[in-house]
């Protein structure tokens, strides 16, 4: 693409080619988000997760503000060939944002359903564009399973099925009940034809099961391996953690993507 940038090879970036779309099952991913503020612990909280057997970095939202596109390139020039999602919840500016992030070397970008149509529209002709792949989020929809049929026919690759941090917190602070995406997941998943990502406040039993809902990319970020209070890596062996993660969810081997996904896995 001429940007100086080393990009994994197309069969690193974990698009589904045609034929695989077309039999809907893929390998289960396993991401971690690098929802950190300080790049030199967010580069080392990489390397430990691939060497755990993660698959995909996430260069989080707070390292995206705390660091820019200059960390997103620094995790492209520490792993070459891994794809990195770079989780922008564009609101506007699609292409430009979406085209910022490929010059420093992400291989997904996301974009938020709430965003005027337009944005999302510039963000999907940017991933045409520069190879992108890109991740469409229903965060705060008031109907989350429109929203995610919505992001697919604007041409989104992925769906991430969102439930956000101050909902979750501000919920449960007015005595009602602490939601979850797994409460709509299979309805999600059953809703369109593309893969499904389930985030927010998941424990580590719920994000391994996720595939059995049909949502064959699992994301680990807070609070399964970042502290949400403070942008920190948890404590305690977390390599050993991420590794019993990874095994877990790659031992689902082909998961079934789409309507038919959740039948598929009962």
């Amino acid at each position: 693409m001429g940007f100086g940038v080393n990009k994994p090879a197309p069969e690193l970036m974990e698009r589904l080619p045609t034929e695989q779309i077309s039999q809907r099952r893929m390998k289960p991913i396993v991401q971690i988000s690098l929802d950190l503020v300080d790049l030199t612990e967010a580069l080392a909280t990489a390397r430990l997760a691939l060497l755990a057997g993660v698959d995909w970095l996430e260069a989080g939202t707070p390292l995206i503000i705390a660091e820019g596109m200059h960390g997103v390139h620094a995790l492209r020039r520490e792993f070459p060939t891994v794809p990195i999602v770079a989780d922008l919840k564009t609101m506007d500016g699609g292409w430009l944002e979406a085209e910022m992030m490929a010059k420093a070397g992400a291989t997904h970008v996301v974009v938020m359903e709430r965003a005027h149509p337009e944005t999302i529209k510039m963000v999907v002709r940017a991933g045409r564009d520069f190879d992108l792949q890109v991740m469409g989020d229903n965060l705060a929809a008031p109907d989350l399973v429109a929203s995610a049929k919505r992001l697919e026919d604007f041409g989104c690759d992925y769906i991430i099925h969102h439930i956000g941090y101050d909902q979750r917190r501000g919920i449960v602070a007015s005595g009602g009940k602490c939601p979850s995406p797994l409460d709509q997941l299979r309805e999600i998943v059953q809703a369109v034809r593309i893969p499904v990502q389930a985030v927010g406040g998941l424990s580590v039993e719920q994000a391994i099961r996720t595939p059995e809902y049909g949502a064959p990319l699992v994301v680990l970020g807070a609070p399964l391996t970042i502290d949400a209070n403070s942008f920190k890596t948890v404590g305690g062996d977390l390599e050993s953690k991420l590794r019993f993660v990874c095994q877990e969810i790659h031992g689902y081997g082909d998961i079934p993507v789409g309507p038919t996904a959740t039948r598929s896995m009962i």
